[in-house]
């Protein structure tokens, strides 16, 4: 059975800490719902180890690992808080970001989605995959730069299957990456990133609109520290704050609910201290 870790951030040391507390059998497949670096003061040593791991690690890409790639392609400037620098220095930087470059945006197994952020609700399973498979290929295709460069923004903030081109990559992209509140229809809100108590007038977290399509599996997501660890027999977030101070999380994706385990390990001092 996997084991699923929530956003790493360059978080190395209570990485190691919880993959220790944790003793997963040799060979267990380790899921990360993305968000590997940035933030944390060990980024590059972070992707290092996951590179390491092979086949075991099975990571979806997140906002941060996508800003690498921004960043490195040219696309947009480093923020302050970055700690994206090291990867960008290293002597073998270009093997390193092929390899981001190359890592799927959703995955899907045994019953569980494992995505960054979300999935709007109007979509469901095979359509999230196809979606994700869309971008993907995309990404790794030679013209990518063009592409990464149209994925940011806001609009359109709602699916619709006659979407197209660089619209239909970016609603993707934002909700597999980026997506916290949903209104009822499914139209995407990106003006909080605050908790459950934060949404938006008319808005509420994409996972309890009520007639979401991929309610029938359960579905593990990182993204969003501020909602915290979320459990529910068909959701597990796993963003519990780790680069905030607060904690690294990991479970066991066992079918039945009953059968999860939950391991976390507190997380002092990971953050940079060169952001806020």
């Amino acid at each position: 059975m996997p084991l699923a870790f929530g956003d790493l951030q360059g978080c190395r040391t209570p990485f190691q800490r919880l993959l220790a507390k944790a003793a997963p059998p040799a060979g267990t497949p380790l899921w990360f719902a993305g968000d590997l670096i940035n933030r944390g003061a060990e980024s590059l040593a972070t992707l290092r180890d996951i590179i390491a791991l092979g086949d075991r690690a099975v990571p979806v890409l997140g906002n941060h690992d996508l800003h690498l790639l921004s960043v490195s392609a040219g696309i947009r400037k480093s923020k302050k808080g970055d700690t994206i620098d090291d990867i960008l220095a290293a002597p073998d930087a270009d093997d390193l970001l092929e390899w981001v470059r190359h890592r799927p945006i959703a995955h899907y197994e045994n019953g569980m989605l494992m995505v960054h952020a979300g999935v709007v609700p109007q979509w469901d399973v095979n359509l999230t995959l196809e979606l994700a498979d869309e971008l993907q290929r995309a990404l790794r295709a030679p013209n990518w730069k063009e592409t990464l460069a149209g994925l940011y923004g806001n609009e359109p903030s709602l699916w619709t299957p006659n979407l197209k081109g660089i619209e239909r990559l970016r609603v993707t992209c934002s909700a597999l990456t980026r997506v916290r509140f949903c209104s009822a229809e499914g139209a995407m809100d990106f003006s909080s990133s605050g908790g459950l108590n934060a949404a938006p007038p008319g808005c509420m977290p994409w996972f309890d609109v009520p007639w979401r399509k991929t309610a029938d599996v359960t579905v593990v997501f990182g993204h969003w520290a501020a909602l915290g660890l979320m459990l529910r027999d068909n959701l597990i977030g796993l963003d519990s704050g780790c680069v905030w101070g607060e904690k690294l999380s990991a479970v066991r994706l066992a079918q039945i609910p009953a059968e999860r385990t939950l391991t976390q390990v507190q997380c002092d001092n990971c953050r940079s201290s060169g952001g806020n």
